[in-house]
């Protein structure tokens, strides 16, 4: 089989979304980490902001290749979700657990497109910032409470996209065996709540800690 022939085969398909998914979780883990600076307060969140500014022409690049992947997994999720309703017309009358199926698998076009948003819209209210007043942006932002709550129920969003996400990536490329299939399944959802949860931590500590980020 020619290469061009497998990527868009149904197992190549899924080896895309696995592969740019396994790129958007390193993506958002360095994220994560870079965030939670925070917690040490602004100076050291704004000496974290200054940092990535420094890398000057590196980062229309990195941003680039980032966008490329993230656009190569939404365009693949569509293909395999428009696939499963063709193999699939009529909806099971039970839904149940069989094969896989999960809350968050079944959810996963919904949750994907919640993220979507809120990526275009969380790049929208913070890209091209100022390094040196970053925090005060963030805290300005998050302390409108229907801001922060939308904030919150997208990284719920991501948490539950994620939890069958990463378990998912670790099927499709053949990284778990049979005997650690439920043990990859719990350790995938124990990842996605610990980082959502660090996630939600800044504005819910933005929202009742004035003095969190001064």
């Amino acid at each position: 089989m020619s290469f061009s022939k497998f990527i868009w085969s149904a197992i190549g398909k899924k080896v895309v979304m696995a592969l740019t998914g396994g790129c958007l979780a390193v993506f958002l883990l360095i994220h994560l980490v870079g965030n939670s600076t925070s917690f040490w307060g602004a100076a050291a969140f704004t000496a974290y902001a200054a940092r990535l500014h420094s890398l000057g022409p590196l980062v229309p690049i990195f941003e680039t290749g980032l966008l490329l992947i993230f656009l190569t997994h939404v365009i693949f999720a569509g293909f395999l979700y428009f696939d499963n309703l063709a193999a699939r017309p009529r909806r099971y009358y039970r839904q149940n657990n069989a094969g896989g199926r999960t809350w968050g698998s079944r959810t996963m076009p919904y949750t994907g497109l919640v993220i979507l948003l809120f990526v275009v819209l969380h790049l929208l209210a913070f890209r091209g910032t100022d390094p040196a007043v970053i925090a005060t942006v963030v805290r300005g932002n998050l302390r409108n409470p229907l801001t922060a709550l939308y904030y919150i129920a997208s990284l719920i969003a991501l948490i539950i996209h994620l939890s069958h996400g990463l378990w998912s990536m670790l099927q499709s490329l053949g990284l778990q065996g049979e005997k650690f299939v439920s043990l990859s399944r719990y350790a995938a959802g124990a990842v996605s709540v610990t980082g959502g949860i660090i996630f939600i931590a800044i504005p819910v500590l933005i929202m009742f800690y004035p003095a969190f980020l001064k």
